[in-house]
């Protein structure tokens, strides 16, 4: 299968409007990276070298809680990238990744994207996204904390698979318990409603 990196790029949410030349340097260094079901990419903790833009599949990204459950911080879509912050603040991943079915990644490395990050262009492109996932993330918490599990279900259908008369989700009941942040008990009791 022929990957078209431009392409796919073009189309991420940090790189969809940053300039031509900007996307062929960032293709440059874009190394293919597959990744089988249920397989960790990283583990909390453990030291980043690289950051990762979602090509195909799903990834979760989770941390453990102190009492040992999963606690879901994002189920990852195509044309995503995370693990970023090993780029600036700090250098171990604060969460773990999963795939939650088979998937395809670009990899890059972070020493390589900071040499990108001294073109300025690229850099203002770049930090542009980077607080547009920040403003994500805080309307992320704050929905979590305001809206009941069914709107939650309901938006995680709505993102992830559209509208429709039949939606067949093709991860887990306990992944997408996780994903809208309630329980897997409670996520059954809502299905039987």
């Amino acid at each position: 299968m022929k990957i078209d990196k431009i392409e796919i790029l073009s189309r991420t949410n940090f790189f969809d409007t940053i300039s031509k030349t900007s996307l062929n340097a960032l293709a440059d260094i874009c190394l293919l990276k597959n990744i089988e079901k249920k397989k960790h990419l990283f583990y909390e903790g453990e030291r980043g070298l690289s950051i990762y833009i979602l090509v195909s599949g799903s990834i979760q990204l989770y941390k453990n809680s102190s009492d040992g459950k999963e606690i879901v911080i994002k189920v990852v879509k195509p044309g995503e990238l995370f693990g970023e912050v090993i780029l600036f603040e700090q250098d171990k991943y604060p969460v773990s990744a999963i795939a939650l079915k088979s998937s395809v990644l670009f990899q890059i490395y972070g020493n390589q994207f900071t040499l990108l990050l001294k073109h300025d262009d690229f850099c203002r492109d770049f930090f542009g996204s980077l607080m547009k996932k920040m403003r994500y993330l805080t309307e992320r918490i704050k929905y979590i904390t305001s809206a009941d599990v069914e709107e939650r279900f309901i938006s995680f259908l709505e993102e992830h698979y559209g509208r429709g008369e039949k939606i067949v989700p093709n991860i887990s009941k306990k992944d997408i318990a996780a994903s809208i942040g309630t329980t897997p008990e409670t996520f059954s009791r809502l299905l039987n409603k």
